[in-house]
């Protein structure tokens, strides 16, 4: 050593680095050290999953089951151990180990999700791919969620975390993308089955409506009991409480696009319609549309609701306005549904027609005058695109030119349904654009960070 405490290079060896010199000869051996870190990591997700009580403790803020934490906390124990023997190779090795033992997490979370029917059974009885959810089984949705979505994020640091230990010559190699990709699809797949699920409770409910007499009402009173036992004002507080404004807004838009066009089509399951009837209905339809307006204030999720509303109010005066159509006198009908469902079919007008309690025999010159009047021609160049969700507006696809005066609209018919209330909805709806990933790549100071920092 010189007087300044340097090294003299000048002698042989003064200068060379010894750092992992000793531990870089077993690099070669350390394959079956590799192998009984995965055996052990996976014998403890194995066991955690078993011991998983699919229930949050009392105080988590954040909703997310003690097993993935668990899984992180033994992945970092595991990293700083191989860290200590070497930053190569061998490093990466366990990388690749750490991604299989989070994919299989990450499957085990998809298999906890609820199914639907399946089978010869559950495709006679019109239970087939329907998916029946408990109270718990929802609450269990929302954990599995924010799990997924607490895994996706802290995958991303780890990935992170281990780029800035490694040897530079494998930071390249340190990825994590694909296990991202399999906690995005485990959160997409949980908010369909939430989805699932409350369309069959909605479902159940829609069945007590098409058993009630309809042809037969006297009078028109409150609104019906399958109103009053709608599941929506049970389940929404709950839902909008666990999940984040992100997954709530997702959940939201899936469920605007099933509801209410599903309540327009359960009318037609209905048997005949009185005008009595007709009016009752119509007064239960707009109960449903304010039940539905509000469940972005049942979920405490008002911020959300712009869209929703939109879509929603669309939808149901959809529905209103096939009851007016119901209401309407028999001559006239066909130029009704023509003015206020411009977008209907022959089969919906001879369905409607079925609806008012119309025999066959008299149906027929209805019908002719319906099909005269070029009703049918002008939905036949109508491509109607099925509604997916309220983020986005499209403009009906016309697929040839409409010639004037197809559809006759004097001055009677606009003037009868300016009475009725036009309420015809506009078809065509952009399908609604699935989570992207592009949120958890910007978070980068994430609550778990430091699990894997120091």
């Amino acid at each position: 050593m010189d007087q300044d405490g340097q090294k003299d290079l000048s002698i042989p060896g003064a200068g060379f680095n010894f750092q992992g010199i000793i531990s870089s000869c077993f690099e070669p051996y350390l394959t079956l050290y590799v192998e009984l870190e995965e055996k052990t990591l996976m014998e403890h997700l194995e066991k955690l999953v078993r011991e998983e009580t699919w229930e949050t403790e009392e105080g988590n803020q954040n909703n997310i089951l003690s097993s993935s934490m668990q899984v992180f906390l033994i992945i970092r124990r595991t990293l700083k151990r191989c860290s200590a023997l070497t930053k190569k190779h061998t490093l990466c090795n366990l990388i690749k180990v750490f991604e299989r033992i989070l994919k299989a997490y990450a499957t085990k979370l998809f298999a906890k999700l609820p199914k639907g029917g399946t089978g010869i059974v559950a495709a006679a009885t019109g239970m087939d791919g329907q998916i029946k959810t408990s109270d718990r089984d929802e609450r269990v949705i929302c954990y599995i969620v924010n799990t997924a979505e607490y895994c996706h994020k802290t995958s991303g640091e780890l990935a992170e975390n281990v780029s800035k230990i490694v040897d530079p010559v494998f930071v390249d190699r340190i990825d994590m993308s694909e296990v991202q990709d399999e906690f995005s699809a485990v959160i997409t797949k949980a908010l369909i089955t939430l989805v699932h699920g409350i369309e069959t409770k909605f479902d159940d409910e829609m069945g007590a409506m098409t058993r009630v007499p309809w042809g037969t009402i006297e009078s028109v009173g409150d609104q019906s009991e399958y109103v009053n036992n709608t599941i929506l004002t049970a389940s929404i507080p709950v839902l909008g409480n666990l999940l984040s404004p992100i997954y709530f807004q997702f959940f939201l838009d899936k469920l605007a696009s099933s509801l209410a066009p599903r309540f327009y089509l359960n009318i037609f399951k209905c048997k005949q319609i009185s005008e009595t009837g007709a009016q009752q209905m119509l007064l239960d339809t707009q109960a449903v549309k304010t039940i539905l307006l509000d469940v972005p204030s049942l979920g405490k999720k008002t911020s959300v609701a712009a869209g929703y509303s939109k879509f929603v109010s669309r939808e149901m005066s959809k529905a209103e306005a096939l009851l007016k159509v119901i209401l309407s006198p028999t001559d006239s009908v066909a130029d009704t549904y023509c003015a206020l469902l411009p977008e209907g079919s022959p089969s919906e007008f001879q369905r409607i027609l079925d609806l008012k309690g119309l025999k066959r025999t008299d149906q027929q010159s209805i019908l002719d005058d319906y099909n005269k009047s070029g009703a049918g021609t002008y939905q036949a160049s109508i491509k109607t695109v099925i509604p997916s969700a309220p983020s986005t507006m499209l403009a009906p696809v016309i697929a040839n030119p409409i010639a004037p005066g197809i559809i006759p609209l004097k001055e009677e018919i606009v003037a009868r349904a300016a009475a009725l209330g036009r309420g015809a909805a506009t078809t065509g709806i952009r399908r609604f654009l699935a989570l992207t990933e592009s949120t958890t790549k910007d978070r980068k100071d994430g609550a778990f960070r430091k699990l894997f920092i120091g």
